[in-house]
């Protein structure tokens, strides 16, 4: 008998690719068309073929890691932006995001059954698109709130008449108030204005619609940061209410963890303790030498349900933002600080994943439940790292310290699994501002690093791997955080500046984390270390939120997602509420509405992040400044940390702070910038300034207004180039460093 071979499915045509294509949600990659049209390995290569004849006919366009759609789709779900109403009343409107250079598809909203006053130019709303005769039918799913334009400042009062000094740099003119518009201010104070509309002669004008009160104080450098980044810090009283209504969860529907020894180890500030860990050798005969973790996070989904008062204040704020000062958290404190936090000795509803390892670190199974758990210590870093080192005095009872060594056991696996993979290995020490009981800042210094703290990463990123790949396994929609590879412009810019420095990077090769850690390496100990890890972080893509899984480059991981701080980022409550749907563990998953507007929902928490993290790093800036306000004149040493045509930016080793030396005050000769090699060259000496050069700079002006300092070269010729002056007045018009990137 001869058996017959399953002949291969023909090659689809260009009419039935771009059909399947135009027809599914979203962008496809080669593996998905290959599944639908059943085209196996040998026939790739004439796929493949097809599909770039497609892009350069301008059929199809590329997106991320290779994936295709048609020219100028638009996702299911996106956020709009009204534009115009015709002469029959319809609403035309275009993408809030849209960046390309040709104009947007023709978009007309056809139904808003939000009721409320009529949408009109301006305006946005999140809204389902439908294809139509001629571009899209949009049909409004929720509007979104309108911000006013709004300046930030303090009110001074120059030669008779009231002004506003503007904290945010990018408003180089001061704005002029009416004292009939004044609202009481007072001179020094805070406060929020409004331009006010009329002819532009002269300086604007603008009233003052709300005191945030005196500058003077020092939780004002915060409270700028709030405002002037549009962070929402206060809770309305349905969200309140609703925070208020939560009580202790029973046993019903989950699983008694209550005797487990689980315990949270957080920094010693920390209020909210949202993820807790147990280890043990694994008693399977099977896997000697192998590892049992359970890291259990606290059910927010159990107490913010979808649509309620709490999910869409959450969702507006994206995450909690941190300062020196305070916390504007995602949740209202009823929940964050309580119900939600995993206090010790306390029961806790929490879900949890059960997760087991080879000696070697590779992960064998993993299992996820409802559980109610009992954290049994609330530890600290510095606590569990003395216990390791021998002092077990440190720790909170004596109970406590049989359950350390099993940590750092299953610790140790994870690193050897790490260092096969080869995860991006940058150094960049981060700072910490210690305030006085009066909030003023007592010092600055570098943040410990301890090996505990480097365990909790690597058992939460274990959890976080084993959630994006269960929802794939129950084929739930996921929430991804991903991380793309570098682009090939920002990969250029970085071998021109390391060739500049004697450092090779081959572009001929696939572009991988492991490629920048042997730079990385040959850096160690070396005064170019910082200046190089700076470069290859700015040269990183931006890690975003996404339902459109690209991998994550930074970690050397295909899938990701984050699970394991529901109680300050959201997308980890819409992980949990997908794992909830997906393994049947109760009425409170992912709803269908929620799956629509994933993609709307990944672009505005990747935007709430960014915003937290620059309204992190301006307090920070004004938080340095006022730290260094009291010591004008005395010198330091520093690294060029930037190079540019406004002079050269200087990173300070004593307290990290960033200033400007202006490049108007380095002598009298003229100049040259050179970008390729990111220098200041002077033409008459020949005298090169680049990154990386060690310095010593002396403090000219410390403005806290806009956390910005000035600086002088000390061994520098102070009078000025001819042609150019030194800016006159306030040294709030400084340039001020970009902003430092934090974390994953």
């Amino acid at each position: 008998m001869v058996r017959k071979t399953a002949q291969p499915a023909p090659l689809p045509s260009k009419a039935e690719l771009l059909r399947f294509i135009n027809e599914s949600p979203g962008k496809v990659g080669k593996r998905e068309i290959a599944r639908a049209f059943q085209i196996r390995g040998a026939d790739r290569p004439a796929l493949k073929s097809l599909l770039r004849e497609l892009v350069d006919e301008g059929l199809l366009e590329r997106g991320r890691r290779r994936r295709v759609t048609t020219p100028g789709r638009l996702p299911a779900v996106t956020v709009l932006e009204v534009t115009s109403v015709d002469a029959d009343g319809d609403l035309h409107a275009r993408p809030a995001n849209w960046d390309r250079d040709d104009p947007p598809p023709r978009i007309v909203i056809v139904e808003d059954r939000h009721g409320g006053p009529a949408l009109g130019e301006g305006e946005r709303v999140l809204a389902r698109l439908a294809r139509a005769e001629e571009g899209y039918a949009a049909r409004v799913i929720r509007r979104l709130p309108r911000t006013p334009e709004r300046v930030i400042g303090v009110v001074q009062q120059i030669a008779g008449s009231w002004r506003l000094l503007p904290t945010d740099r990018r408003h180089k003119f001061d704005l002029r108030i009416a004292p009939e518009n004044l609202n009481q201010a007072k001179r020094g104070e805070l406060v929020a204005v409004e331009p006010v509309p009329g002819p532009r002669l002269g300086l604007r004008e603008a009233r003052v619609v709300e005191r945030l009160g005196s500058f003077g104080t020092p939780r004002a450098f915060s409270l700028i940061a709030i405002h002037e980044n549009g962070i929402p810090s206060e809770f309305d009283a349905e969200t309140l209410a609703e925070a208020a209504a939560g009580r202790e969860v029973g046993l019903e529907g989950r699983r008694d963890l209550r005797q487990l020894p689980l315990v949270t180890i957080d920094g010693a500030d920390a209020r909210d303790f949202d993820d807790s860990v147990w280890a043990a050798p694994d008693d399977d005969p099977a896997n000697r030498q192998g590892w049992r973790i359970v890291v259990a996070i606290a059910d927010v989904a159990h107490y913010v349900q979808a649509a309620g008062a709490l999910d869409r204040t959450a969702r507006e704020r994206g995450n909690s933002t941190y300062f020196p000062d305070r916390v504007v958290p995602m949740l209202p404190e009823a929940l964050s600080n309580e119900l939600c936090s995993l206090k010790p000795d306390q029961d806790r509803a929490a879900l949890t994943v059960t997760i087991r390892l080879d000696r070697d670190g590779n992960k064998l199974s993993h299992r996820f439940e409802r559980a109610l758990m009992r954290s049994h210590a609330r530890l600290t870093y510095e606590a569990v790292q003395a216990a390791r080192e021998g002092r077990a005095d440190a720790l909170p009872s004596a109970k406590i310290a049989p359950l350390i060594e099993p940590l750092y056991g299953a610790w140790a696996a994870l690193m050897r699994a790490r260092a096969r993979r080869e995860p991006l290995d940058l150094d960049l020490p981060e700072l910490e501002i210690v305030l006085g009981q009066d909030g003023h800042v007592d010092s600055v210094r570098p943040r410990p690093r301890f090996d505990s703290h480097r365990l909790i990463e690597e058992f939460m990123i274990a959890a976080n791997v084993a959630a994006a790949e269960e929802l794939e396994r129950l084929r739930i929609p996921c929430m991804y955080r991903i991380h793309d590879s570098p682009s090939p412009e920002k990969m250029r810019a970085l071998k021109q500046f390391l060739a500049s420095l004697g450092l090779t990077l081959s572009l001929g090769e696939v572009i991988r984390p492991k490629l920048f850690n042997r730079i990385l390496a040959r850096v160690t100990d070396t005064p170019r270390h910082e200046v190089v890890n700076q470069a290859i972080l700015r040269s990183q893509a931006q890690a975003m939120y996404s339902p459109d899984n690209i991998g994550h480059f930074g970690l050397s991981l295909r899938r990701y997602a984050h699970f394991t701080s529901p109680i300050r980022r959201y997308a980890d409550l819409l992980v949990h509420r997908a794992l909830i749907r997906g393994l049947g563990l109760g009425p409170d998953g992912l709803s269908d509405e929620e799956i629509d507007e994933q993609a709307a929902v990944g672009e505005h928490i990747s935007m709430t992040e960014r915003r937290s993290m620059a309204a992190e790093q301006e307090a920070a800036d004004r938080y340095l400044a006022a730290f260094m306000a009291e010591r004008i004149n005395a010198e330091f040493s520093g690294t060029v940390s930037g190079v540019t045509r406004a002079g050269l930016f200087i990173r300070l080793d004593e307290t990290g702070a960033d200033g400007l030396v202006p490049i108007s005050s380095l002598g009298s000769e003229y100049f040259r910038y050179e970008e390729e090699g990111q220098v200041l060259v002077g033409e008459r000496s020949g005298r090169r300034h680049r990154l990386g050069d060690r310095v010593r700079v002396r403090l000219a002006q410390a403005d806290t207004i806009t956390g910005s300092l000035s600086l002088r070269l000390a061994d520098w010729d102070e009078a000025p180039r001819p042609g150019r002056t030194e800016r006159k007045g306030k040294p709030r018009r400084e340039h001020k460093a970009p902003a430092r990137r934090k974390g994953r």
